[in-house]
C-alpha cells in the first residue's frame, strides 16, 4: 500500500516545465491566427461598405428616373414632397451609416458621373482605400 501512494503522488501534477511549454504553444497559435482574423474583419467591413454604396446607387437612380433630378441629399430618399416621388426608395427607412460609423458622401452633379456617393473607407478619407461608386 505504501507503495501505491508513492505512485500516486509522483504522478499527480504537471510540472512548471510542462505548464511553461503549454503557454508558449499557445501563445505561439494566437500570434498566427490573430492577425489573420483582424484582416478578414476590416475585409467584411469593406464589402458591407461595397454592397451599401450599390443599394444606396440603384435607390439614388430610381429616384432620378422616378422624378427626373437628382436627390438634393440622401434623406429624400426616404421622404420627399415632390409630387412624382413614389418612395422610400430604401426598405429601411433609413440612411445606413458605413461600417466605420461615418455618413456616407453624396455629389449631385458629381465629378465621376451624374452623382458621386461613396465611404471615406478605414482610414477616414477619400483615398485608395474609399468605398466609391465610380
Amino acid at each position: 500500500m505504501d507503495r501505491t501512494r508513492k505512485k500516486f503522488a509522483r504522478n499527480r501534477g504537471f510540472t512548471l516545465m510542462e505548464i511553461l511549454l503549454v503557454v508558449i504553444i499557445i501563445g505561439l497559435l494566437a500570434s498566427l491566427i490573430f492577425p489573420n482574423l483582424m484582416g478578414r474583419f476590416e475585409r467584411s467591413k469593406e464589402e458591407i461598405a461595397k454592397a451599401q454604396v450599390e443599394l444606396l446607387s440603384s435607390a439614388v437612380q430610381a429616384f432620378i428616373l422616378d422624378v427626373g433630378r437628382c436627390p438634393k441629399d440622401l434623406q429624400e430618399l426616404i421622404q420627399s414632397d415632390d409630387p412624382k416621388w413614389r418612395g422610400p426608395y430604401l426598405s429601411k427607412r433609413e440612411i445606413p451609416k458605413d461600417p466605420w460609423d461615418r455618413e456616407y458622401q453624396y455629389k449631385c452633379p458629381g465629378d465621376h458621373g451624374p452623382f458621386d456617393l461613396y465611404s471615406l473607407g478605414p482610414n477616414g478619407k477619400l483615398d485608395e482605400r474609399s468605398i466609391k461608386n465610380w
